[in-house]
C-alpha cells in the first residue's frame, strides 16, 4: 500500500499500554503463526478510489473464515508466486468473507498491479490472518490515516464505534477522488475528519495531531511523510501510546559496509552503511524471495554459511533455533563485522 503491503512497526510509550499489549498477546494466537493456506474466491471486485480497488474475498464452499481483529492483514500470494500482505478492511464481524482494498503504483509495486488484473470468479491463496498492528485503545483515541492507510484504521474506527470509545479520526489524501471509503465513513459520524490536500493543504503536524488527548492512544499509519510527522509531535501531545504501520521500508541505523558473498555463484557485492543486504542482493539478483523487507514475515530468509562475521539480527520473526541453526533476515539484519557469506 502505497508500495504493496509492507509489515508494522508498532511504538509505544507507557506503562499501561505494555500491560495492555501484554495481556493482548497471551489471549490470541502468535502473529507469526496463524491458520495453514486457505484458497479463496473472489466474490466482488469494486473501484473504491481512483487507482484502488477492492476485492472480497470467501470460501468456494462458503464455510466461516477464521476470526480476525483490527489491524489484521492477510499474507496473499498471488498467480505469479509474489507473496504480499495486506490489511483487511472490512467487518471482523463478518465471518463468510474477508476485504482488502490495494493501490496501483505506476512504478514497482508488481504484485498491485497484479491485483488491480484479478476479476471476480479468480482464485487466490492466503495466509492468516495475523496481527502486527494490535488495537488496544487506552482511553481518548486518535486515528490518522494517509492515503490507502485507510484500510487498517476503517476497521478501528468501526471499533471504536461499536463499543462507544471516545475516538476520532483524521483522514488525508491528495483529492477526494483519491480516498477509499469515503460513504462507510460518513456513516460513522461526524468523528471521522475527511481532509483532502486540494481543499484543506498539507497537513502539519498539528493538523494531524491537533486531536490526541492527554493519556490516550494514537494509532497511525501511511506514507513516510506522515509518519515523521506524527512521531516528531507526538512527545508534545500527552497522549500515552503510538502505535504506527509503515508502507516502506525502515531506515537502515548503525550500519556499516560489509562484503556479502553469494556462495552459490561466488559472488561478492558491496553493501554501503545506509542500505539493507536484501536491497544490494536484489540488484544483482532480482528474483530472490521478499515480502515485508521489515523483519517480519520470512520471506527473504537466507542460510549464513561459515566463513561470516556474526550475525546482528535485527528481525522479530526468527526463532533462537532458527538463528542458532544459521538462518537470517537479510532485509534487516546485519553482521557484527564486514563479511557476510550467504547460501544464494
Amino acid at each position: 500500500m502505497p508500495p504493496d503491503r509492507m509489515l508494522s512497526v508498532v511504538t509505544a510509550v507507557g506503562d499501561r499500554y505494555t500491560r495492555a499489549l501484554r495481556f493482548f498477546r497471551s489471549s490470541r494466537p502468535d502473529p507469526g503463526a496463524g491458520p495453514a493456506d486457505l484458497r479463496l474466491r473472489i466474490a466482488e471486485r469494486r473501484v473504491e478510489a481512483d487507482e484502488v480497488v477492492s476485492l472480497r474475498l470467501v470460501r468456494p464452499d462458503g464455510g466461516p473464515l477464521p476470526a480476525w481483529q483490527p489491524g489484521c492483514h492477510l499474507d496473499v500470494t498471488l498467480p505469479s508466486s509474489r507473496r504480499r500482505q495486506y490489511s483487511l478492511c472490512g467487518d471482523p464481524a463478518d465471518r463468510r468473507a474477508y476485504r482488502i482494498a490495494v493501490r496501483r503504483l505506476s512504478t514497482g509495486g508488481g504484485g498491485s498491479r497484479e491485483i488491480h488484473r484479478l476479476t471476480a470468479g479468480e482464485t487466490v491463496t492466503v495466509r492468516g490472518p495475523r496481527n502486527a498492528f494490535p488495537f488496544v485503545a487506552e482511553g481518548p483515541l486518535l486515528l490518522i490515516a494517509g492515503g490507502i492507510g485507510i484500510t487498517p484504521v476503517l476497521p478501528m474506527a468501526r471499533e471504536g464505534a461499536r463499543r462507544g470509545l471516545d475516538w476520532r479520526l483524521v483522514y488525508t489524501g491528495r483529492t477526494r477522488a483519491s480516498m477509499s471509503f469515503l460513504g462507510e465513513l460518513e456513516r460513522l459520524g461526524d468523528r471521522a475528519f475527511i481532509r483532502p490536500d486540494d481543499e484543506y493543504g498539507v497537513p502539519s503536524v498539528d493538523d494531524l495531531l491537533a486531536g490526541a488527548a492527554a493519556g490516550g492512544s494514537v494509532y497511525c499509519c501511511g506514507p513516510a511523510p506522515m509518519l515523521a510527522l506524527v512521531r516528531a509531535g507526538f512527545r508534545a501531545t500527552g497522549a500515552r501510546s503510538l502505535h504506527f504501520e509503515r508502507f516502506s521500508p525502515p531506515p537502515v541505523v548503525d550500519g556499516r559496509p560489509l562484503d556479502v558473498e553469494l556462495r552459490r555463484s561466488g559472488g561478492v557485492l558491496r553493501v554501503p552503511a545506509d542500505r539493507s543486504v536484501l536491497s544490494v542482493v536484489r540488484d544483482a539478483r532480482p528474483n530472490v524471495a521478499y515480502s515485508c523487507q521489515q523483519g517480519f514475515c520470512g520471506t527473504c530468509r537466507a542460510r549464513v554459511l561459515p566463513g561470516s562475521d556474526p550475525v546482528d539480527h535485527r528481525d522479530r520473526r526468527l526463532t533462537d533455533a532458527q538463528r542458532a541453526a544459521g538462518d537470517m533476515l537479510i532485509c534487516v539484519s546485519r553482521v557484527h563485522g564486514d563479511r557476510l557469506v550467504l547460501d544464494l
